[in-house]
């Protein structure tokens, strides 16, 4: 296998993981209300559980609260229970027709825990962009003894690497401080 294939294979992996962070920290609260908080949550919806995006409009008539409006009305009850049972920790009002959420300020006690919290995510990752890395390295090694490739070849695609781990580790870097900052500046 060509070192390019190898590197773009293991380069889409890396992006992979980036993009799952930023999807995670999506649901991460921050004082502001976002449809992310909550377009997650798993909804029993006739007998099956779907994300509450797929039921329901999410809207954000103001910075404190959210208003999900579903698309079949009767499905309001599931959705309030859903709310309640999520880690989430917020008390729905239901009106029969939609179903609004205040969001409470957070704590400077409570803003410190999450972005705790962001950090142990972005570590996770960073976790699994060294896998990645090693699974190139030692794929790039394999194939040098098969001599399928050089060894410059080898070496010089380990160094491209060791610049795509350290390009994404410096973007969840990025990623995290941002997140952090709105956590602490609401």
């Amino acid at each position: 296998m060509p070192t390019k294939t190898i590197l773009a294979e293991h380069e889409r992996n890396m992006q992979k993981s980036v993009e799952f962070l930023k999807n995670e920290l999506r649901a991460v609260r921050t004082g502001r209300a976002s449809p992310g908080l909550v377009e997650h949550l798993q909804v029993e919806y006739y007998g099956s559980m779907t994300p509450l995006k797929q039921l329901a409009t999410i809207a954000v008539p103001e910075p404190a609260s959210l208003v999900i409006k579903p698309f079949d009305p009767s499905c309001a009850k599931e959705i309030e229970r859903a709310i309640k049972n999520s880690e989430l920790s917020l008390a729905p009002i239901s009106d029969g027709k939609m179903v609004r959420l205040n969001i409470p300020p957070l704590s400077e006690e409570r803003r410190k825990q999450l972005v705790q919290q962001v950090k142990q995510m972005g570590e996770k990752v960073k976790v699994t962009l060294r896998n990645i890395r090693r699974d190139a390295i030692k794929q790039l090694e394999d194939e040098e003894k098969n001599k399928t490739i050089t060894e410059d070849d080898r070496d010089r695609a380990k160094k491209e690497v060791d610049e795509l781990t350290k390009q994404y580790t410096d973007q969840i870097d990025e990623i995290l401080t941002q997140k952090s900052a709105e956590i602490m500046s609401d």
